[in-house]
């Protein structure tokens, strides 16, 4: 199931818009932050297909009853491009635990590349809900990837996937590469992947932006 959330006006489209346009790009701090409020709103429509609990809370006249999560899931992020989102996942699951994973493109030629883990650090996700956060989602296969990485550490109960922007490329390739039940979480759709995998009109390099060129 892919959840589009740009399908529906609301001050996301703001933020999305923000980080797509040039002149605001420029502010890498601001780049950040509205990576982050992307991200703060995903969390929040992500966390309407948990599961919850009855819960008694004593307040000071009395007793309320009320919903809370059943168990926090798993946040996975992809580094260094994924940093801001990841922070916005956890201003809303704070006591979620974090998987991290620095993966990078080697290209062949301009065109052809392959995809490499140099490092996965995660804490048991056995049975767990696994929330994987990456800013742009241009091919899918950095995703699957990433997500074959952390299987060392336990197949998740359920993946979710969560990108700023995906080309319809990707999302296709994620569907036909990760478990039937998984579900896409986008704020965006584009629907032009250049010959280099780069997403048009989308935004240019995620993790250039919110930390600078890299060498």
């Amino acid at each position: 199931m892919v959840h589009n959330l740009s399908s529906v006006t609301s001050v996301f489209n703001n933020f999305l818009a923000e980080i797509r346009d040039v002149k605001i790009q420029k502010d890498a701090m601001r780049f950040r932050r509205n990576l982050e409020r992307v991200a703060e709103i995903m969390a929040y429509e992500v966390s309407k297909t948990l599961s919850y609990v009855d819960v008694s809370v004593e307040t000071p006249l009395g007793v309320a009853e009320t919903k809370i999560l059943e168990e926090q899931p798993v946040l996975a992020t992809i580094l260094r491009a994924g940093l801001a989102m990841h922070q916005g996942f956890l201003n809303y699951f704070d006591k979620a635990d974090s998987a991290f994973v620095s993966a990078y493109r080697k290209h062949v030629t301009a065109e052809d590349f392959e995809i490499y883990v140099e490092y996965a650090a995660a804490p048991e996700i056995e049975n767990k809900v696994l929330i994987i956060t990456d800013p742009m989602l241009a091919t899918g296969a950095s995703m699957i990837t990433v997500y074959k990485a952390l299987l060392k550490f336990g197949k998740p109960k359920r993946v979710i996937i969560c990108a700023g922007i995906a080309s319809q490329e990707a999302i296709e390739y994620v569907k036909m590469h990760l478990p039937a039940e998984t579900q896409l979480f986008v704020g965006a759709i584009d629907k032009e992947l250049t010959a280099q995998s780069y997403i048009v009109p989308g935004l240019g390099d995620a993790g250039d932006l919110a930390y600078g060129i890299k060498r």
